[in-house]
């Protein structure tokens, strides 16, 4: 049996919930999965996943060893890194994550530290907060950008660095197309931008928790016209008619270009987000996380995150 293969198999039936699609994630056939576990089962003397028509969790054996697994796993990347590159330059790949609304701000960064350390591949995931708690959590992400104020994983230790304070804005169609780019417009209270019809993030993303409690208290409850998961739709679905969304600035930033759309700060009551890089605290971090997080820290990168995400002042 090859111990560290079984480990992978076992992390992609805990992340997939299910044997054909972890399979199928892993390369392999469902047989030759199901036959991996059990040999796992063999080599430790334990039951490790619960038998049933489908797939049905893990014992709390099974738990035990799909953290040992996660650990090994972790490790062996750590190590491969190390014996692959040079004292400085850091090299592997480096799994990020963000939440859907500081996404630009992550591509930005990725891109930054690919220039700075050619040899680090970033892969960068879009992810709601849950699932960036549940990826740092069994190791499946190196580092997640985020909402820091949830810093809250049961038996996980978190360590963050601040990025930057976000502010909101209702973005709208305006009057006429700009010479440019999108403006900055005036202030508007979010009682009234609660009475227009707004597309908005789905209830499971934390945006649309934020943005709920303004405008409860602001008097508004939320009708949302449009409900979406996707960044993309609600831009569009404001520059195809007559929708309006509210968005942080990290996002209006990425659609300065259209000349056809204003955004006016959020007002009454004044909401300021906390964003910033989260990783584990308790794990041994690589050397490509190493970097990451020097940049992560870096004045200048924190100037550029300035430039493009809060207040936005034209």
């Amino acid at each position: 049996m090859n111990l560290l293969a079984s480990m992978r198999y076992l992390i992609a039936l805990s992340e997939h919930g299910h044997f054909g699609r972890a399979a199928q994630a892993c390369h392999i056939t469902q047989p030759a999965l199901s036959n991996a576990m059990k040999a796992l089962e063999e080599e430790f003397g334990v039951v490790i996943v619960k038998r049933g028509r489908n797939y049905a969790g893990l014992t709390p054996e099974g738990e035990r060893v799909l953290a040992a697994a996660q650990r090994m796993v972790r490790e062996h990347s750590i190590l491969q890194q190390e014996l692959g590159a040079e004292a400085d330059r850091p090299r592997g790949i480096l799994r990020i994550g963000a939440v859907p609304t500081a996404v630009p701000v992550l591509a930005r960064f990725a891109a930054r530290l690919q220039a700075r350390h050619p040899g680090i591949v970033p892969v960068v995931y879009s992810m709601s907060s849950g699932e960036l708690e549940a990826g740092l959590e069994r190791l499946s992400l190196d580092l997640a950008l985020g909402y820091t104020e949830r810093m809250k994983l049961q038996g996980a230790t978190l360590r963050a660095w601040p990025q930057y304070t976000e502010h909101y804005f209702l973005l709208r169609r305006a009057a006429r197309p700009h010479r440019q780019e999108l403006q900055i417009g005036k202030p508007v209270r979010w009682k009234e931008a609660g009475k227009l019809p707004l597309a908005m993030l789905t209830p499971d993303m934390h945006n649309r928790t934020i943005v709920d409690s303004a405008l409860v208290t602001a008097g508004v409850p939320m009708r949302p016209a449009i409900e979406t998961n996707s960044i993309l739709t609600l831009a569009l679905s404001v520059v195809a008619g007559e929708m309006c969304t509210v968005m942080p600035g990290a996002l209006v930033g990425a659609v300065r270009g259209y000349r056809e759309l204003e955004a006016l700060p959020l007002v009454e009551p004044a909401v300021r987000t906390p964003i910033g890089f989260m990783a584990q605290g308790s794990v041994r971090p690589s050397r490509a996380l190493d970097a990451a997080l020097e940049l992560a820290q870096d004045p200048e990168w924190h100037r550029h995150v300035a430039a493009h995400s809060g207040l936005l002042a034209n």
